[in-house]
């Protein structure tokens, strides 16, 4: 006589515990290093956007023989200065795409001197702490040392 088992197929108890740990082991070395990655993200896009805006402002000196001053700022990229010298071939439509100066990855503004202390111009933004000076994620990010 044979007796048929009962017996169905699944997973037991220990064995979804281990997986769930090392789950649980695998999504925490996983998010640990994308939260470090965040960061790079954020200094690199903050590179780009310096750039972009470097390349804007010596557009903006070829059209009308100088930079904005520090009083007319970055947004005389978008519109045309109304204080200091006017700009007289001020280009239409602007010179950033968009029509708005981008604010840095952490939601601060550049910090833009005209004349700068560093050449023509200086462009800044203080990181992540939104400070001048820090380390690390908190550090400034120039103009005149990014590549």
């Amino acid at each position: 006589m044979q007796y048929k088992s009962h017996h169905t197929p699944g997973f037991t108890l220990i064995e979804i515990m281990v997986v769930m740990v090392i789950l649980g082991i695998l999504a925490s070395y996983v998010g640990l290093r994308i939260i470090g990655r965040i960061e790079d993200t954020k200094r690199t896009e903050a590179r780009v956007q310096i750039g972009t805006m470097e390349t804007a402002l010596k557009l903006y000196k070829l059209d009308n023989g100088s930079y904005p001053t520090t009083e007319q700022g970055l947004q005389a990229l978008v519109e045309p200065p109304s204080v200091g010298k006017l700009p007289g071939k001020w280009r239409e439509g602007g010179y950033l795409e968009k029509g708005k100066v981008p604010r840095d990855p952490w939601e601060n503004e550049y910090v833009y001197l005209s004349p700068g202390i560093h050449g023509d111009f200086d462009l800044v933004s203080y990181g992540a702490d939104g400070e001048p000076g820090g380390e690390d994620k908190d550090q400034d990010i120039n103009n005149w040392d990014v590549e």
